[in-house]
């Protein structure tokens, strides 16, 4: 079982989208990782939002003009994003198991992004697993996108993965970092309790 699954008892879809629908209509950005994402990538290129949760980066990006596929675990999350964008593709799959043919999917994207703290949520043991999984989807030359805390101010669960670990994961399947930074808005990375890490398969 994931430990997101353990925290949330995989029927949170609502309470998760409520949470952020307030956030909006405070006011706030709720688009930081969407941006981030278009800022890497033209519109037209093909995105897997893995983790993707209620849908909230991977439709802002379908609206930004990208051609977007979302996979998640909780049918209570898939729930909500059918819901919201029922015209888009959405897939319940444990990403540790991620096979796009066995979805009909083409293995070719441009960009694979995993926010909200898909890594340190996974089943414990998958994790080097399900970084091989999606460098697998990419096209040559694609980039994987990952944002996860590193500590207990940053995480809802004990820390379980380190930068080190993950990069070492990374290279095992073929990806290089390209850079890291503390926050999606790009700010420099600064040994903090959280880092969005930008990877590109091959060299």
């Amino acid at each position: 079982m994931s430990r997101w699954q353990e925290l949330t008892g995989g029927t949170s879809g609502n309470e998760y989208a409520a949470r952020f629908d307030a956030l909006a209509r405070s006011g706030k950005d709720v688009h930081g990782e969407a941006s981030f994402c278009a800022a890497l990538l033209p519109a037209g290129g093909r995105v897997l939002d893995a983790g993707c949760g209620t849908g909230r980066v991977m439709i802002r990006l379908a609206e930004l003009g990208y051609d977007c596929v979302g996979i998640d675990l909780d049918a209570s999350m898939l729930e909500v994003a059918r819901t919201q964008a029922p015209e888009l593709p959405w897939f319940l799959t444990d990403l540790a198991e991620f096979d796009p043919a066995g979805l009909g999917i083409r293995a070719d994207f441009d960009l694979v992004v995993a926010a909200g703290n898909v890594l340190p949520l996974l089943t414990p043991g998958t994790e080097a697993a399900v970084v091989r999984r999606l460098a697998a989807a990419l096209a040559p030359g694609g980039l994987l996108v990952a944002g996860f805390g590193l500590d207990a101010a940053h995480l809802p669960v004990p820390p379980t993965i380190t930068l080190k670990e993950y990069d070492t994961y990374c290279a095992v399947a073929g990806l290089t970092l390209v850079d890291r930074f503390a926050t999606w808005d790009a700010a420099p990375y600064d040994d903090g309790g959280y880092a969005v890490s930008v990877h590109r398969l091959g060299s």
